[in-house]
């Protein structure tokens, strides 16, 4: 039962984690990677699908995303799509490659930037610490149905701990990464 326990639990922080490590990927810097189009929708026919189901989207160079959209008259929409979305970027399109430059960061841009990955990791830190009361008050409720020991429940408790520090001071890791690279010119 604990065994079980512990398994979910940690799982649910290794959720955590990972969606924390895609949120803080989604910030910019100045560098260019191909993931910062991923939930850039375009109107494809009526739908809105990502741009990656409707052109091929590769590095041109360090500060240069290349998208080229599979069928021409989807080259203005999804020029459209990637200026109004809330990155900031500013495509212009040469026959049917649309590049999209990224701009360089201001100091002050980048003390926002670095404020909303803190945010962004506290709300993971929070989600850590509720993953962790459910698994105690799961413990502490199968010690009140007498389904485990008062020792089982202590030394399972020791085990989320250990768990939540492990994952807490991975969250902390990859905040650092991130705050390194926003302030690297």
């Amino acid at each position: 039962m604990i065994a079980d326990l512990k398994k979910t639990t940690e799982a649910k922080m290794q959720k955590t984690a990972e969606k924390l490590r895609t949120d803080l990927a989604k910030v910019r810097t100045g560098r260019a990677h191909t993931g910062l189009l991923d939930h850039v929708q375009v109107d494809y026919w009526g739908s809105m699908v990502p741009v990656s189901q409707v052109a091929n989207v590769t590095l041109i160079d360090s500060r240069t995303i290349g998208v080229q959209p599979w069928e021409k008259p989807m080259v203005a929409k999804v020029e459209k799509a990637i200026r109004d979305c809330d990155l900031g970027l500013n495509p212009a399109s040469q026959g049917d490659l649309i590049r999209v430059p990224m701009p360089m960061l201001t100091e002050e841009r980048r003390k926002d930037l670095i404020k909303v990955v803190r945010n962004e990791t506290e709300e993971a830190r929070v989600a850590m610490r509720n993953v962790r009361r459910d698994a105690n008050d799961q413990m502490k409720r199968a010690l009140k149905d007498k389904d485990i020991s008062e020792d089982d429940e202590r030394r399972g408790q020791d085990d989320v701990q250990k768990l939540t520090d492990k994952y807490i001071a991975e969250l902390d890791k990859q905040l650092a990464d991130k705050e390194k690279e926003l302030l690297t010119v």
